[in-house]
């Protein structure tokens, strides 16, 4: 993560519950890069493995994958806004992560690079779609994407007339979860771990996470050990 500067961060309208009772953010540790795949080596590993191991990720790992996956890689990003691991239209950063734990389900912050909490209890069956819960429910972490249509629609960034179109937005949200995702399959294929890119149990989770109108849940990816390594 780049030093701390007196560079404002932009901020954003996360549209989360208030944290449950007797929760807190979990900060997560300063990313760390050096072990693990080449880039070329782990675009030759790339895959998805749906067979995923129980055993947790250490914090360590998890702060590592989110970092990857859409964490601040500059403060001084396009449109006066930081930048991040993952491009997006207008750089409107319109996709949330939440983080399906075993404990709860938790908001990726990536500006301060920890976890907020949204809902207490375990919801990573929810994260796999109707119909292929019997497979890796047991996984130790299930990503869930949410997109806010509002950041499409009041971007800080260039005023495109396609961001008011719901068919662009969509066309939009779905390639900028998909460069999200793309990261988490490299970051695994790097670190030797499990992901599977699918579907979720939208309408359950949009309940659950009491999200606004805007805020639409489109994907889950399920990230972990290969169960052979278990």
């Amino acid at each position: 993560m780049p030093k701390k500067t007196k560079t404002t961060l932009r901020t954003r309208s996360i549209g989360r519950p208030s944290s449950p009772r007797g929760t807190s953010p979990i900060k997560l540790p300063r990313p760390k890069f050096g072990a693990g795949k080449s880039l070329a080596a782990s675009l030759q590993r790339r895959q998805t493995i749906r067979a995923i191991s129980s055993r947790k990720l250490p914090l360590q790992l998890l702060s590592n994958l989110l970092w990857a996956a859409c964490g601040v890689n500059r403060l001084k990003g396009p449109f006066e806004s930081v930048g991040i691991t993952a491009a997006s239209a207008s750089n409107s950063q319109e996709i949330d992560l939440f983080v399906a734990l075993e404990d709860g389900v938790y908001l990726f912050d990536a500006r301060r690079h920890r976890l907020l909490p949204a809902i207490t209890g375990d919801l990573r069956t929810m994260g796999i779609g109707p119909g292929q819960k019997d497979v890796a429910t047991k996984a130790p972490v299930q990503l869930i994407y949410v997109v806010d249509l509002h950041r499409l629609s009041h971007t800080s960034g260039f005023q495109e007339p396609g961001l008011q179109d719901p068919e662009v937005q969509k066309s939009y949200y779905f390639v900028d979860t998909g460069l999200i995702a793309g990261n988490v399959y490299l970051f695994a294929a790097s670190q030797g771990l499990a992901a599977w890119f699918h579907n979720c149990d939208k309408a359950g989770l949009t309940r659950k996470l009491k999200l606004r109108d805007e805020q639409r849940v489109l994907f889950g990816q399920t990230v972990g050990y290969p169960e052979h390594n278990s």
